[in-house]
């Protein structure tokens, strides 16, 4: 069933036509402005079948794109991933080690909640940069920019598709 649906995704584009992938690159620097994190999304319509068949989940997917992305490779280490497998209907916050200690599942859980719901709801772009807003604000708290900082994009601000 899971190999079905992986092979039979739904299109990334078709959910994240090429103005809501603006208005989302749009939500990501937004947020940015506010503090000295980094926020990357990503949207993956399926897994390769090997990877399926080998039993790769969606958190070690949203792991391996985190390091191909290179979310972890900021100063402070306060990259954070939100990634979202189509295929699975799952999705993922990887957060950097600088914010494993400030920021509880919990926190990160809430998030992929009301993203869930918006995407049940059909509002996929409102429920990323709505996720995007809310991890923006977790950031804000522990990483604010600080008087005559500037936002210093160590990461694009574009989503990927992979």
């Amino acid at each position: 069933m899971r190999l079905l649906r992986h092979l039979f995704a739904p299109s990334a584009q078709r959910l994240f036509p090429a103005e809501a992938m603006q208005r989302i690159t749009d939500a990501i620097a937004a947020g940015e402005a506010r503090h000295r994190g980094e926020v990357c999304f990503a949207v993956e319509p399926a897994l390769h079948w090997r990877a399926v068949l080998a039993g790769v989940g969606p958190r070690q997917a949203a792991e391996d794109a985190f390091a191909r992305l290179r979310v972890w490779d900021t100063a402070a280490n306060n990259g954070v991933l939100l990634y979202l497998l189509l295929a699975d209907h799952r999705i993922e916050i990887v957060a950097d080690r600088g914010l494993r200690a400030l920021v509880d599942d919990a926190q990160w859980r809430a998030i992929c909640a009301r993203m869930e719901e918006r995407l049940r709801a059909g509002e996929a772009e409102a429920a990323v940069t709505e996720a995007v807003a809310a991890i923006s604000e977790l950031l804000a708290a522990h990483f604010p920019l600080r008087p005559g900082d500037r936002d210093q994009d160590e990461l694009p601000n574009r989503p990927r598709i992979l």
